[in-house]
């Protein structure tokens, strides 16, 4: 993978970078090591070379006091302080040479080194107390005898000459130092070449690295950028053939996948397109069909309402000659006087039916009924419509009978006069279409799951032919049996029902012949209505109304 051979490379390149900062460690270590023993060296040389001048001017400083020429005390001790204080000084260089290696080389030097340091030591206590006890020269004695006296204090310390031990430890000390010079070129000279490799070293990995992967990502990135300018030319069709395993042949992949998609894409969408175009087709010969059929809807809407201006004129008509037939010639009985206005009755009953078709008709945006909604039970709308319903009911000769336990204890959310009004119309429209001494029998029931309510209105009337039952919830549409039942109406009541029931959330269906039950042999037709019962939610009122 190429991306395995790029991680390789820079561990690589990161391990030299590693070796050299670990060289340059290295390197300042090993100087400051040199730079340590070359100054050790040196200050051990110079503490000796000083110890010897010090001690010449002691010298001077006891002959001048001898022959009385001056010689103050204090610069005795002054003189004879430094050198106490150069030997404790060369003493601690010498420890201090040892432990940085100065003489690891010939274990000789250090120990000629501490030999001569101890005798210098013993000679410097001896000096100290022949200086303080020498007295000056008095005028009779012999100056060759004191300048010997002199001398075997000053050049000899435990049977040896001191001038040698200091020339021999001068010189031995100058040779350490040019030895420690000489070992300080020679590191400096190999942490040049060290530093001058190392850095060629690095300089020829990353320029290979540099060649190799110029080379490898050439043709590569060639091919993926010819790839990507032919997908934005809309070159669907071309391929980037990568050979093996690496990132760039995945990315290839990719990208020859993504224009297969793409270009499968694109036929899809001419696909759905030219399906598209297919479908306005279609939707535009629907609404072709949709427009005719609302004008002949409309024709027949027109056909309607001059059929229900006759039906107006006409009970009309028999109001006025009714009354104007009773009012005619002299008194009458009251018994004919109540046959009459009987009549009236009737005809005014007949008339307020037509006109609440005619209102309803003419109320085109049923779908769209508005409702006042509010939480209220069941049985309120129902003993609304069924207070009404028995009245006609006895008129017609029919009884009304319920099935099951009602509607206690259930709520809905509706409009309370739209909803005794959809009720009031499934009752009445079974009553109208049943056989004089029939039998209505209606009932409430709440699903199991307890989010709906069905209300079933069965009655044992008329029916409604197979072949017309899709057709009964259209406008104006009027079944062949009910115009013979029942000449008079609008065919307006079912739709009307069915709009309630939409704007309400519920359904509403007929079923004919009706389910033959225990308490109703089979015939007529059943009504089946379904509402959505009310269902409490967090912080809601179920007393509060709800929206218009």
């Amino acid at each position: 993978m190429f991306r395995r051979r790029l991680s390789w490379v820079l561990i690589v390149l990161a391990a030299c970078v590693v070796l050299q900062g670990l060289g340059a460690v290295w390197a300042l270590r090993e100087a400051e090591r040199q730079v340590v023993r070359g100054r050790i060296a040196s200050d051990i040389l110079q503490r000796f070379v000083e110890l010897s001048a010090t001690k010449q001017r002691l010298r001077s400083w006891l002959t001048q006091h001898q022959i009385g020429a001056g010689g103050d005390l204090a610069e005795r001790d002054a003189l004879e302080l430094r050198m106490r204080t150069l030997l404790d000084e060369l003493l601690a260089l010498a420890q201090a040479a040892t432990a940085a290696g100065l003489d690891a080389a010939d274990r000789s030097e250090h120990e000629a080194r501490t030999e001569a340091l101890q005798v210098l030591r013993h000679s410097v206590n001896t000096l100290g107390h022949a200086i303080r006890e020498a007295p000056p020269l008095s005028p009779d004695a012999q100056a060759g005898e004191a300048w010997d006296a002199l001398a075997d204090v000053f050049e000899r310390a435990e049977g040896r000459e001191l001038r040698p031990l200091i020339a021999q430890s001068i010189a031995r000390e100058h040779s350490a130092m040019a030895r420690e010079r000489a070992a300080a070129d020679t590191s400096l000279a190999r942490m040049q070449l060290l530093w001058i490799g190392m850095a060629l070293a690095l300089a020829l990995a990353a320029l290979g690295a540099t060649v190799y992967f110029g080379r490898a990502l050439r043709r590569p990135l060639d091919a993926l950028v010819g790839g990507a300018q032919a997908l934005r030319a809309g070159q669907l069709q071309h391929r980037i053939a990568l050979p093996g395993r690496d990132e760039f042949a995945d990315v290839g992949r990719s990208m020859d996948a993504m224009a297969e998609e793409l270009e499968q894409h694109r036929q899809r969408e001419a696909a759905q397109r030219h399906l598209l175009e297919a479908q306005v087709r279609e939707r535009t010969e629907d609404l072709h069909r949709a427009n005719e059929s609302l004008q002949r809807t409309d024709l027949r809407r027109r056909q309607l309402l001059a059929d229900i201006s006759h039906e107006l004129r006409t009970p009309t008509t028999a109001i006025r000659g009714e009354a104007e037939v009773t009012l005619r010639g002299p008194d009458r009985p009251a018994t004919e006087y109540r046959d009459a206005l009987r009549r009236i009755v009737d005809t005014s009953r007949q008339l307020g039916s037509v006109i609440d078709d005619l209102l309803a008709m003419a109320r085109s945006d049923l779908d769209t009924l508005s409702l006042v909604r509010e939480r209220i039970p069941l049985q309120q709308p129902l003993d609304d419509a069924l207070r009404q319903a028995t009245a006609l009911a006895a008129a017609s000769q029919v009884h009304l009978v319920a099935q099951g336990p009602g509607a206690d204890g259930l709520q809905v959310d509706a409009d309370p006069q739209r909803l005794a009004q959809l009720l009031l119309l499934l009752l009445d429209n079974a009553v109208r279409y049943s056989h004089p001494g029939g039998i209505v029998h209606w009932s409430v029931q709440p699903d199991t799951a307890g989010r709906m309510v069905e209300l079933r209105v069965q009655d044992e009337g008329i029916g409604i032919a197979p072949d017309e039952l899709p057709q009964v919830f259209e406008r104006h549409f009027r079944g062949a049996a009910a115009r013979r039942h029942r000449a008079s109406g609008s065919g307006l009541g079912l739709p009307i029902a069915r709009a309630l029931a939409q704007a309400h959330g519920g359904t509403l269906v007929l079923i004919s012949p009706a389910p033959a039950g225990e308490a109703s042999p089979a015939g007529g037709t059943c009504a089946v209505l379904s509402l959505p019962l009310a269902r409490d939610l967090p912080n809601e009122d179920p007393a509060a109304p709800g929206r218009t």
